[in-house]
Order: C-alpha cells, then structure tokens, then sequence
C-alpha cells in the first residue's frame, strides 16, 4: 500500500487538489493519506468556498471528473447507467460527461497497428485516413479501404492508457476502502462495491475483443431480419487493442429534415427501434445497453443500423423470470407482487425495512392507480421501482438496472421521432410473451426441478448435521429437554409429508392440466388419441396420489 502511494504521489496530490478546488475539500481533510500532498494556501481557502456556494453538488462532482481525465470521465459515464444507487440530481450532471480529448498523432497509430496485428498499414489497407473521425479518452476511429474493396472503421486504443487506468484504478480502490473506514455515508453507499463494479465495466471496455464478441452476439440474434443491419467485425484486423468493423454510412436520428427528405417514414422508423430494441431485451435477454441516437443510424430502405457495443446487458433466465413477475404485478397494478417479486431476487438485506419498502410501493401503485397499460410508460415504471430500490438500499442487479436506463433513452429517441407513438402497446406482446413462457409447463417444471434439486441437496446433507447435532448433545454442549426433542422431530416428520403432499398434488394438478390442454388442441387423429389414455392415466395418477395420501394418514404424521 505504501509503495503504490509512493508511486502514486503526484495523482494523489492531482486528486486532492481537484477535490478541493471544487468544494469537497473536507474529504481531504478527513482522509490521512492527503496528509503528506501540500496544497495551495489560497486553495484552501477561498475558491473552494465560492465553488461551493455557486454550483451543486452534482456539478462540482461532474467537474472533478473532467479535471482528472480519461479514467475519472469513463467511470462517470459508467455510473450515469445506475439510477439505483445514484440520486437522480447527480445522474443528470453525469450524463453531461462527454470526451474533450484531442487526438494522438498518426504516428503512434500505425506503431500500435503494426505492433497488434503484425501488417505494414500501407500494404494492407488500400487506403487509411491519417485523420480520425472520432477521438474519445480510450481510442480513435478512422476510416480506411480494404483491398477487396469494403469500407471499414479501425477503432484503435490510446498509447499506454492501461497503464493509467491501473494507475487511477488502484487509486480509487485505496481511496474507497479509507472513505468507508472515515465516513458512514460512504460505508451506506458501499463505495468499495461500486467501484469495484465500475472498474470491471471499464476493463472490459479496454478489451475491444469482447466488444467484438457482442457485437456477433446481437448479430446473430436479429439473424435474416433483413430491416435490422449489425456492422460485420473483421476479426483479422481486430485484436485486444484495434477493433476493425464494416463502416455504416446513413442518416442520424436526429436529423428528422434529412429523413424527411429522403422519404423516410419517421413513424415506422420509431416502430422498427423499439420492436428491436424490445427483442432484445425481452426475448434473446442480450441487449445494447447504450442506445443513444449517435449510436443508431437510418440505412437506406429504412433499415435501422446499431454501433458501438461496448456496454450490453444480460439478463439471465431467472432475472427474465423475476422481469415477468415485475410486468405482471404492474399490469395487475399489485403492490404485494411488486413485494414478491423484489423480495424473490433475494437482494433485500435484513438491514432493509420491508414495511417502510411496502409503503414506498403502495405510494408507487397509488400514481398508477387507474391507469390501463397502454397508458404507462415501461422505462419510467421501472425507473420508479430503481428509486424506490435506492432510498431503501435494495442492490438490483446491475443488468437490470441497465435495463431501465436502456428502456428511459430509447422510449425519447423514439418519442422524438413519433410524438404519437404507443410505446406500451408495441411493448404489450412481449410483456405477454414474458409471462406466458413463465406460466408454460417446461418453465414450472424447470423451477420445480431447481428446487427439487436444492431440497434434494439439503435432504442429503441432513443425516450429517442431525448425527453432528446428536454428537454435540451427547457431549452435553446443547442442554436439550428429551420429550421436547422428540416432539420437534415429529413435528419435522409431519412438515415433511406436508410439503411431500403438496409437491405430488401440485405435480398432479400440473400433469392433468397439460394433458386437458393437449386433449382438447390436439385434433389430429393418431393412434395415441385413439387410446383412453386420458382416462388411463387419470386413474393412476388418482391411485398414486390416494396411496400416498393414506400412507401419511395412516402413519398419523400429518
């Protein structure tokens, strides 16, 4: 730790006087290890305090950001996408982060090319643009020709940017563990997490092969949709520090007078982006996690082309289930199974107070009350339900926080092109589809199975822990009542066959459904349906459930 402030002295000192200089100047004072980096006089003095009075606290934090560069401005950004542990003010200042940096020198573009991907630039490229097109804090894009005679993007890292992230990274990691050793609100917050959390997003985004990976991944989930275009990724120009992609060359979103005069149905153009969009995150559960109108453009045939996939997110099957269980507590405007279903991810800590949460929900219910479906906005319900989550300390996972956000910029791009546009009823059919593959047969059996699993495991662990528990009494370290004990253990034997009983009837009830369902669909003649075989196995499925029925009765442990 010693050695890495020593190496570190001169950031730390940039650090604190950027601290100071925008009005946090207590954070200095109250962490020792600012102790040996002397500041101005005048600094802490007076333009801390007229920083202070004259701006937010949002926009100080927005400008120490830009004043410490590249690493400070990213982790910004990142933290922008998480309304659910950010307050909503400081977000908004966030989300005005933009890359102010100027280019490196051709030059050191070609070294990086030749050094990544082993060619000679002026051999491998028919043409390469000596001047970028876009200069951000982590690479720069320029244009170039292939031989065969496609177009294509270079996207290239800065020179020894790793190394500043690492240096920045350590930093902050340093810095989190004594803010939360100093400050309770940094302890509340879980700094340390958070930015541990955005250091992980951060490296990946300096691995441009995972960029690449995701953006096939999107590729292929859209497959013959010929109204959707991903740009292909030239994977032998492409390393962990060039990124080599098809050029898109259309009409941005923004330019809703040159799609005008291209005859460009803005209507169906808003359609087309929120039906994909929704695919994505509903059906395929990987989705582009940034869809702002720069990183969407207008192809020619209307065809809606996506870059950048640099932050995605994922949502796991069991996320898309607690998802549905969301969308189908908002459609039936339930408090109790917006409850259930936050209270399912098994993210609410003990230090949570669940009636103070149930109250925050119930106001949340009380604004929709009254309203249909169509008549909501799905990214501001979710957003709501991510407020409510951060006044209480909820950790929603960090994808579904992405969703939300994803959900909030792509309902105003489309809004900006279709005022009129019903967002929520081009979403209804994948609400629909949620909660239909969550109500279908294969799914119920695939929970059933998960939670036979983990009773089957606590069941074969059990004879374990009873025989190391008869140890420790027998010992005499548990002082325990022999009757009472015995009456425990029946009583155990007795929520056994309970919880038996209800699994088989629920088991029974399920086959016999799926069977009727079937039966009455099923109109071709074959040599299955022929058979009684509904009555068939009606009786023995009754048989068996009535064998084990008088089996617990009769052992009277029930």
């Amino acid at each position: 730790m010693i050695r890495k402030r020593i190496r570190h002295f001169n950031r730390y000192r940039e650090i604190a006087v950027a601290l100071t200089r925008h009005g946090f100047g207590f954070i200095v004072e109250e962490m020792d290890v600012f102790q040996f980096f002397p500041l101005p006089g005048k600094l802490r003095e007076g333009a801390a305090k007229d920083k202070e009075e004259k701006t937010s606290v949002g926009e100080r934090i927005r400008l120490v950001l830009q004043q410490l560069g590249p690493t400070f401005i990213k982790l910004g950004q990142i933290a922008s996408t998480r309304s659910d542990i950010i307050p909503g003010p400081i977000l908004k200042e966030l989300e005005k982060l933009q890359d102010q940096v100027p280019p490196f020198s051709f030059h050191e573009v070609r070294d990086i090319l030749e050094a990544e991907l082993g060619i000679e630039v002026d051999h491998t490229f028919a043409r390469f643009d000596k001047k970028p097109v876009a200069a951000a804090s982590i690479g720069q894009v320029h244009l170039a020709l292939l031989h065969t005679g496609e177009q294509v993007a270079v996207k290239i890292q800065r020179p020894d940017i790793a190394v500043t992230i690492r240096t920045d990274l350590e930093i902050l990691q340093n810095l989190a563990v004594l803010a939360e050793a100093r400050f309770e609100w940094a302890r509340r917050h879980q700094i340390r997490r958070m930015v541990e959390e955005f250091s992980k997003s951060l490296w990946n985004e300096l691995d441009y092969t995972i960029e690449g990976s995701n953006t096939e991944k999107i590729a292929a989930q859209f497959g013959r949709n010929t109204r959707i275009h991903i740009p292909r990724v030239y994977w032998e120009f492409s390393s962990k520090k060039v990124l080599t992609t098809e050029f898109l060359d259309g009409i941005k979103l923004t330019d809703l007078q040159l799609l005008h005069e291209n005859g460009y149905s803005r209507k169906r153009i808003a359609e087309r982006l929120m039906k994909a969009m929704l695919q994505q995150m509903f059906v395929d559960g990987f989705f582009h996690a940034d869809p702002h109108p720069g990183n969407i453009m207008v192809l020619p045939g209307e065809v809606l082309g996506f870059l950048d996939f640099g932050l995605v997110g994922r949502l796991t099957p069991e996320l898309k289930r607690h998802l549905s269980g969301l969308i189908i507590a908002l459609m039936l405007q339930s408090s109790e199974g917006i409850i259930r279903a936050v209270l399912g991810m098994n993210l609410v800590t003990p230090e949570v107070n669940v009636a103070e949460l149930r109250r925050d929900v119930d106001r949340l219910h009380d604004k929709y009350v009254g309203l249909s479906f169509r008549q909501m906005s799905l990214g501001e319900a979710v957003n709501d339900l991510l407020d409510v989550a951060y006044r209480h300390h909820v950790q929603i996972p960090a994808d579904f926080v992405l969703l939300g956000k994803s959900l909030i910029t792509v309902e105003g791009v489309v809004e900006q092109l279709d005022p009129d546009i019903s967002i929520i009823q081009i979403a209804e059919p994948f609400g629909k589809r949620l909660m239909m593959e969550r109500l279908h047969p294969k799914s119920i059996f695939g929970s059933i199975k998960e939670e036979w699993t983990q009773i089957s495991d606590i069941a074969l662990q059990l004879p374990g822990h009873i025989k190391d528990l008869m140890a420790l009494v027998k010992r005499g370290k548990i002082d325990v009542n022999l009757p009472e004990f015995h009456l425990l253990l029946r009583k155990l034997d007795r929520i056994g066959n309970r919880i038996s009983f209800s699994i088989v009837l629920l088991s029974f009830s399920i086959i016999m459904t799926g069977v009727i369902i079937g039966s009455s669909q099923n109109r071709q003649p074959s040599l299955l349906w022929n058979l009684p075989a509904l009555e068939a196995g009606s009786l023995v499925a009754v048989f068996m459930l009535g064998w084990l029925i008088l089996s617990i009765f009769k052992s009277g442990r029930f």
